[in-house]
């Protein structure tokens, strides 16, 4: 019986156990950025080693990787190591090498959910549904976004003439990934990572920038992300301040259905 391939994400995510706490794997151009991965891809690689830990507890609650350097194409090792465990909670420290050098650093949360009081003050924008509105087109050479289906609400492109400025830098879109794949911890933490620069949009046109510090927090639990299925998930981003060479940068992703999924924050570099 022939095995099915591997989802293009699933690839991406591939690691092999390398000695105690360290995993190898290895760069996929599906989810290449201009120069390198992208950082979406390299987070959830990183949270990928930590989920599939032998000494795991629970699911994560939360995550924060740091991209220190570039990572080239080609093998690179992650050291997911538990830093405390708790009954409840554990802590994890996350580093990623390649020839040697340190790529990038971070740290995660995991947790035993249980059922208590919940609430919830954030509200779902209200939108078209994804099904009404068209594929969005994406950037040469930016590979990584033929690995989703984004269908824009707002914000999809800057659209004010070169030299002027946008009123505000928010974005608004439904995105899945291509081919249909049910979320989890690991696709999610790329989700979060899917907005171009904020600082695109406030400005009307490209300015290098970069991701300094990425800081993911899941509010679903794997049932939840289950019954998400193969339907698109709503994303909004907005950056709140601009200043000194670095910006701000806020997510939120929803559930067709109205669940808060999971929310960023990040800070940006940018040069101009």
């Amino acid at each position: 019986m022939t095995q099915a391939p591997l989802h293009p994400l699933d690839q991406a995510l591939k690691l092999e156990p390398a000695g105690e706490h360290r995993y190898v794997g290895h760069t996929s151009q599906a989810y290449w950025n201009m120069i390198g991965p992208f950082g979406g891809a390299t987070a959830a690689v990183m949270l990928q080693a930590a989920l599939v830990h032998p000494e795991r507890l629970g699911d994560p609650i939360a995550l924060t990787v740091n991209f220190a350097g570039p990572i080239g194409e080609g093998d690179f090792e992650v050291e997911a190591r538990p830093s405390r465990t708790n009954r409840s909670t554990q802590h994890w420290h996350l580093e990623l090498r390649q020839n040697g050098e340190v790529t990038t650093t971070g740290s995660a949360v995991f947790a035993v959910r249980r059922q208590t009081w919940n609430s919830g003050e954030a509200v779902m924008p209200q939108v078209p549904a994804a099904e009404s509105l068209p594929v969005m087109s994406g950037f040469a050479p930016v590979k990584w976004l033929g690995s989703y289906d984004i269908r824009a609400v707002r914000g999809a492109k800057p659209t004010t003439a070169p030299g002027t400025e946008n009123p505000d830098s928010l974005s608004q879109f439904w995105i899945r990934d291509e081919p249909a794949r049910t979320p989890d911890y690991a696709s999610m933490a790329a989700w979060c990572d899917a907005f171009y620069p904020r600082i695109f949009l406030k400005r009307a046109g490209f300015v290098p920038a970069g991701t300094v510090s990425l800081t993911t927090y899941f509010h679903a639990d794997a049932a939840t992300l289950a019954a998400v299925g193969d339907s698109h998930v709503l994303g909004c981003a907005q950056a709140r301040v601009f200043r000194q060479g670095f910006f701000d940068q806020s997510a939120e992703i929803w559930s067709a259905s109205g669940e808060l999924l999971a929310t960023s924050h990040q800070i940006v570099y940018y040069k101009e």
